[in-house]
């Protein structure tokens, strides 16, 4: 087999294992799916094949000396502005690192498998996509989830009772706004907050929790 036919393998298989983490990303509604992991992985393993092989040409030269790790070694650099666009800070809640760090090691994978390393490229991705479902699936009911909570009501009382619901051991409010609007002769409070949660009492829970208030209009924004 010639070179460049060894080449075009490295990035078709490289293609294939960016695109098998993005479809996950995909699936999850996340900002960067499977074209953003197929383009990183395929995009390192070409930046890999020509930091090792593109100046083959120049090495014999006397004089001429080039350490094939340096331009491989920017794309770690490089890929944090990728990453960086996928991450969102939306009412004091960050979203999108997962996806950012996903990327990142997509880029890993594109880097090892265009460096002829096949094994270890197809192995970093099923960890990856391990780490992606697998842990989520096992830990879903572990650890502190954040979740925006907005909602507006004609009563006051309604107000204060809601806002008393999250301040109990198993909410923490991390940030509160309350807006008055005047409304047919009535007061209408827009009230919009972020607070933190055990992920047992995810969205359905707390849904459940305030469809007992009337007059009432809720949104809840994980």
């Amino acid at each position: 087999m010639n070179m460049t036919m060894e080449f075009i393998i490295r990035l078709v298989i490289a293609g294939a294992m960016g695109a098998l983490i993005g479809l996950d990303r995909e699936y999850r509604a996340k900002e960067a799916g499977y074209r953003t992991h197929f383009l990183v992985s395929l995009g390192s393993a070409l930046i890999m094949i020509v930091s090792q092989y593109g100046f083959a040409d120049v090495l014999g030269k006397e004089g001429v000396g080039l350490d094939p790790s340096r331009i491989a070694a920017q794309v770690v650099s490089g890929i944090g502005f990728i990453g960086a666009g996928t991450i969102i800070l939306n009412k004091q809640i960050v979203r999108g690192l997962t996806t950012a760090a996903g990327i990142w090691a997509t880029a890993g994978i594109g880097l090892a498998i265009g460096s002829g390393m096949y094994v270890l490229g197809i192995s970093a991705t099923i960890l990856t996509l391990i780490g992606l479902e697998v842990l989520s699936l096992v830990f879903k009911n572990v650890g502190i989830r954040n979740i925006a909570v907005e909602f507006s009501t004609h009563s006051r009382e309604i107000l204060n009772a809601i806002s008393k619901k999250f301040s109990t051991k198993d909410y923490y409010i991390v940030s509160y706004q309350m807006d008055e609007q005047p409304e047919e002769g009535m007061t209408k409070y827009h009230v919009s907050m972020v607070i933190k949660c055990r992920k047992r009492n995810g969205e359905a829970t707390l849904a459940a929790q305030l469809q007992e208030y009337e007059d009432t209009t809720i949104h809840l924004i994980e």
